[in-house]
């Protein structure tokens, strides 16, 4: 599978996240504890949005992440206050630049981790489902891609966690037509550049791991010496497939079959039930 990170609050360079922690997305790219696999490495991106009304840039390789020198080089000199990051292991389709996430179209960001199973049967019957308008934009192979075209198909851009519900009940039901048994596995986040969204689900009701961070008005009362947690903004927050550290208290669980919502400071958490477009 593959592990991501969804960060959202005060500017911060990417290597904050990306190398310095104890146990980064880059430390998870080689020694992931919780992913399907230890290695992570068919592939890496990021993206991140920079001056207000502008697209988020993306930069996306099919290399490892623990050993690529452009990506060291840029993490230290990029800063922002959203940026989503991938590390990918491959279930099955190339690993080729345009099957790296994080996916773009427009101002979302999409990045996942899980998989549809036996995705090539059902395939072309997502795939036709995809809105006419959007299907040129789709450049990749993977069903992350294809995920992410149903859900704006469905109206990501109007109502997010409708959207990829209806999402999920469509890739569940064109399963259930070809007699596949729990088709969907996925963790997902997702940005417009004002806010974050993250699902957990799973078919089988035993979803991959996902962990939101403890506000950071908890965090200062408990680590009153942390530098960090002094200087970053009140409403920081992260989400991870696995934590960054061992500090008792910074992580939380997201419940399974639960979405999320990070906007300006406030967090949301719902429970997530798919449902047919």
């Amino acid at each position: 599978m593959c592990r991501w990170l969804a960060y959202s609050g005060s500017p911060i360079l990417l290597e904050e996240l990306l190398y310095k922690p104890a146990h980064s997305l880059i430390d998870q790219s080689m020694h992931s504890r919780l992913g399907v696999e230890t290695t992570n490495g068919d592939g890496f991106g990021v993206g991140w949005y920079g001056s207000e009304g502008l697209a988020p840039a993306v930069f996306r390789e099919v290399g490892p992440a623990w050993s690529d020198r452009n990506l060291r080089e840029m993490a230290g000199h990029v800063a922002s206050p959203l940026f989503l990051a991938h590390i990918r292991a491959s279930t099955g389709t190339a690993v080729q630049q345009t099957n790296c996430h994080p996916f773009r179209h427009g101002s979302w960001l999409w990045v996942h981790n899980g998989a549809i199973r036996d995705f090539s049967q059902i395939k072309r019957e997502l795939v036709l489902a995809v809105d006419p308008s959007l299907y040129p934009a789709m450049e990749g192979s993977t069903d992350s891609e294809v995920m992410f075209f149903l859900a704006l198909t469905f109206g990501l851009d109007g109502d997010p966690h409708a959207a990829v519900e209806q999402m999920v009940g469509f890739v569940e039901a064109a399963a259930a037509g070809h007699g596949i048994a729990n088709p969907l596995q996925m963790t997902i986040g997702a940005s417009n550049g004002s806010a974050v969204w993250a699902f957990r689900y799973s078919s089988e009701g035993r979803s991959r791991s996902l962990f939101y961070s403890t506000k950071m008005q908890t965090m200062r009362q408990l680590y009153p010496d942390n530098p960090v947690f002094q200087t970053v903004s009140e409403d920081t927050r992260l989400i991870v497939s696995e934590p960054l550290g061992d500090l008792p208290g910074a992580w939380n669980e997201v419940p399974e079959s639960s979405y999320g919502v990070v906007h300006q400071g406030d967090d949301e958490l719902h429970p997530f039930r798919p449902r047919l477009p």
